[in-house]
């Protein structure tokens, strides 16, 4: 797709970038007062609150009823695993390392593409692949030797993992219903799966310090919400492959806003692997962007 720059698209991208980077270090503020769970909880909550509002504005129609059950399950993967786990890896990973090993997400997709669509996987991707997890594994090694990071680590993998899932699955409803409306079904569908853990939630609420309560209400709307939005602009403006291709900022913006905020100071070797697992997801991205673009130019030259 031919590229259409202007100061909407940059801002839109600013918006995406920094509205996710900053998600990160609001989810350890929350964690001061919150249990992972209601914080997971509460996010979910107040976004399906927001995007009940712009359905009732936009007379966004009801999904069709044979499509419920997988909108459930996507959802569930997609915004109850994903958001629950993070949570919970959080607690003792923190939030610029937590948004690398997020970043892996693109990974577990490609593998995911080749087991269930039949997607091409080569070289490229393989070597990729192995960069990135080479480098999950240092960023685990220089989070420290306590069990604790090593099990936040494996749960930010899983919510990692558990994204992929809900973007491989999706394309079939994406086309059916638009970008819009169905990120707002996913995120009602994990909504109503986190009901399960209500409990407690009130007096949460209450005992919470003011900082707590406004990253929370910071995460629901913001960076829950808005982000989508915007990229469904720019995905209709210059393609999906240069859309996400700036997603990849995302680490470092986490970084650098963790470190003004919460003074947290990465250590070298969680540098290190960080830069490894990035390049690792360049590599895939990158050679896979190639592949397409090569191909598209060979079926124009058959015709």
């Amino acid at each position: 797709m031919k590229r259409k720059w202007n100061l909407y698209i940059i801002f839109a991208y600013s918006l995406v970038i920094f509205l996710w980077a900053s998600s990160f270090p609001s989810i350890r503020v929350g964690l001061e007062s919150f249990r992972p769970v209601h914080l997971a909880l509460l996010r979910l909550l107040i976004g399906s609150v927001a995007l009940l509002l712009i359905a009732c504005t936009t007379r966004m129609r009801l999904p069709d009823l044979r499509d419920v059950p997988a909108i459930l399950l996507l959802g569930f993967l997609g915004f109850t695993v994903y958001h629950t786990a993070l949570s919970i890896g959080e607690k003792t990973v923190s939030s610029g390392v937590a948004s690398l090993i997020v970043s892996t997400t693109p990974i577990f997709s490609a593998f995911l593409g080749v087991l269930f669509l039949r997607e091409r996987f080569g070289i490229a991707k393989w070597i990729g692949s192995i960069i990135s997890f080479v480098g999950v594994i240092i960023i685990s090694v220089g989070t420290g030797e306590s069990d604790h990071s090593t099990t936040g680590i494996l749960l930010i993998l899983l919510a990692a993992f558990s994204e992929s899932l809900y973007f491989v699955f999706q394309t079939r409803y994406l086309k059916k219903y638009g970008f819009l409306a169905f990120v707002t079904y996913t995120i009602w569908g994990g909504t109503l799966s986190m009901l399960f853990f209500v409990q407690g939630l009130e007096r949460e609420i209450i005992n919470a310090s003011f900082e707590s309560i406004i990253s929370v209400g910071y995460l629901g709307v913001f960076p829950t919400v808005i982000p989508y939005f915007a990229l469904a602009y720019i995905t209709s403006q210059v393609g999906t492959a240069e859309a996400t291709t700036s997603l990849y900022l995302i680490p470092t913006f986490a970084f650098f806003i963790a470190w003004l905020w919460l003074g947290e100071i990465p250590t070298i070797l969680s540098i290190a692997g960080g830069v490894l697992t990035l390049l690792g997801v360049l590599v895939t991205h990158i050679n896979e962007n190639r592949f397409k673009e090569k191909l598209t130019r060979d079926r124009k030259l058959s015709v």
